[in-house]
């Protein structure tokens, strides 16, 4: 478990949305608030960023994207950090369609609308298999060493 990093305390709960550090009470909050500084990210050294994004290599963590609530579903982020080493992925992140595709999803309003469009795709659905694939295996080779 984390810590807070106003206050020392093992509770963490939240994170600031400028600098993204963890704190557990609305009180953390307000002392933090008035040192805040948004965390400046470096530029990548790629010649495509667009790949770059797309492959993930900025940090984030699995918290960053789901609330407690939605821990159900939740795929570790070891397995998840396979999908960044697949050959595979990354040569079907070379197409600019797919890329495209993947940033109308991510800014759509209505996700699920979007994601039926996209799956109305083969390049998606291509892809979609793939990271499946990739998830799938890992979860057979676990079960194996058990």
């Amino acid at each position: 478990m984390q810590i807070c990093s106003v206050c020392s305390e093992p509770t963490q709960k939240y994170r600031c949305p400028v600098c993204k550090i963890r704190y557990c009470s609305l009180g953390c909050y307000k002392k933090h608030k008035d040192t805040c500084r948004p965390v400046e990210k470096p530029k990548p050294e790629s010649h495509n960023p667009d790949v770059n994004n797309a492959l993930g290599t900025e940090p984030w963590s699995v918290e960053d994207l789901l609330s407690e609530d939605d821990v159900t579903d939740k795929v570790p982020l070891q397995r998840l950090q396979l999908l960044g080493h697949s050959k595979e992925l990354r040569d079907l992140l070379c197409n600019p369609h797919l890329r495209q595709l993947l940033c109308l999803v991510d800014g759509a309003d209505c996700k699920d609308e979007a994601m039926k469009a996209a799956m109305q795709e083969p390049l998606f659905v291509e892809f979609s298999d793939q990271c499946l694939k990739i998830i799938q295996n890992e979860d057979k080779s676990i079960e194996d060493d058990l």
